[in-house]
């Protein structure tokens, strides 16, 4: 037995179109039309065929001949539709109507405010001692904490501080914190000292870390002074200085020929002071630290060479060479390619500023920055790289005076690293 052939239906209105089976009979393809425009009950709803789409037949049937109007069939019952759709595959079907198309569905109501909810805390007061509160999340004038103002759902996971008060009749309750996106984070994770401690470590800001030698042809006592910006906060001092202000801190020193530094206050002997600074967050964009217009770029392995051929030119002895990669090579080795810049003496004193009660005094102060660059970013130092840096006449840069070799001037040395994250 041979399958019918099925026949399809185009309905338009206006700029619209649908497709559908074709009906077998009139009332059914008027049900259609109106199902899919849902014009109003007293609108005026026609139907018509343009008559390159109608059968043969119906454009020569004299029944049909008194509905033509122009290019179009009028469909006004069933005679008409049924010569109009004799022998044709397919049929487009015109909707006329003065009634505008009918509007979109209108979208569910929302939800109703959520001003309420359950709230369970599990604290860790001291490594090892849990506590559990249990208590209900109030709304303050019904406002909806399921959802903002543009409908954007509050829920998730969220990492911060909790803050809790009790302070004589004053209770409160506050938290800070960021939504989780990280898919990998389990959901029963617990948040102790421990997790405590090793985001502190990793969210620790980058800091300079400096040594300072001193260099004296005679055994001879001075202060060294220490004076950071503003902007900047000394972190770390070793061997511990004594504060001046917030600001300043001061060492007292017997230097002896050779390097050796006494220090009265801790009773310690050491070849450099210690120190590290840490800068203002807000201030530290690493664009704009090192960047093509100021900066040079390289992969590691030609890094440290090429490092340490610069600070042979800046006078360091292969001693010192040696401990200033030795100190830095593991912040160094973590990243496939490097970007760098020496800072002129007038930056350097800017941030961190050094007095003596020696005078004369040569300084040669080095201070380092580097940041790590993904294999696209070097593309961007394009005409900066080992090369370019090769030909750079650093002893301008930084200062650098044949007086620092003198051995018979007194003579400080700093070095300075800082990674720009």
């Amino acid at each position: 037995m041979a399958l019918a052939r099925q026949r399809l239906l185009t309905l338009a209105y206006e700029d619209m179109e649908t497709v559908r089976m074709l009906p077998n009979s009139f009332p059914e393809l008027e049900a259609v039309a109106r199902d899919w425009t849902k014009p109003p009950p007293d609108a005026v709803f026609g139907l018509r065929v343009p008559v390159e789409f109608a059968s043969l037949h119906a454009s020569v049937s004299r029944r049909c001949r008194r509905l033509v109007s122009g290019p179009y069939i009028y469909l006004t019952g069933e005679d008409s539709y049924q010569i109009a759709i004799m022998g044709v595959q397919g049929l487009r079907v015109e909707i006329v109507s003065d009634a505008p198309p009918p509007p979109d569905e209108p979208p569910p109501p929302p939800p109703p405010p959520v001003t309420e909810m359950p709230a369970t805390f599990n604290l860790e007061l001291v490594p090892g001692q849990h506590v559990v509160l249990e208590t209900t999340v109030a709304s303050a004038d019904d406002v909806d904490m399921a959802r903002m103002e543009d409908g954007t759902v509050v829920d998730g996971q969220f990492w911060g501080k909790l803050n809790i008060v009790h302070d004589g009749g004053t209770h409160t309750v506050d938290f800070t914190g960021t939504r989780i996106i990280n898919p990998d984070v389990p959901p029963d994770m617990l948040f102790d000292s421990r997790v405590m401690s090793k985001l502190t470590t990793a969210a620790k800001p980058s800091s300079v870390k400096c040594h300072l030698s001193i260099l004296s042809p005679a055994q001879q006592y001075c202060d060294v002074i220490l004076s950071v910006n503003p902007l900047w906060r000394l972190e770390l001092t070793w061997p511990p200085a004594q504060p001046v202000n917030e600001t300043k801190v001061k060492y007292f020193l017997r230097v002896h020929p050779g390097g050796a530094l006494e220090h009265f206050e801790s009773e310690m002997v050491t070849t450099s002071l210690y120190y590290e600074a840490v800068p203002d967050p807000a201030m530290v964009d690493p664009n704009d630290f090192i960047a093509p217009r100021n900066g040079y770029a390289m992969t590691f392995r030609d890094f440290v060479p090429h490092l340490m051929s610069v600070l042979d030119q800046l006078g360091m002895s292969m001693h010192a060479r040696t401990n200033f990669i030795n100190n830095n090579i593991s912040a160094f080795s973590a990243h496939k390619n490097i970007a760098y810049r020496f800072l002129s003496p007038s930056k350097i004193a800017a941030a961190i500023d050094i007095s003596v009660t020696s005078d004369p005094c040569v300084f040669t102060r080095l201070f380092l920055i580097f940041r790590g660059l993904s294999d696209d970013d070097v593309g961007l130092f394009a005409g900066a790289g080992e090369k370019e840096a090769n030909s750079v006449n650093w002893r301008e840069i930084v200062g650098w005076s044949e007086n620092s070799k003198d051995t018979t001037q007194f003579r400080l040395l700093e070095t300075s690293v800082f990674e720009v994250t």
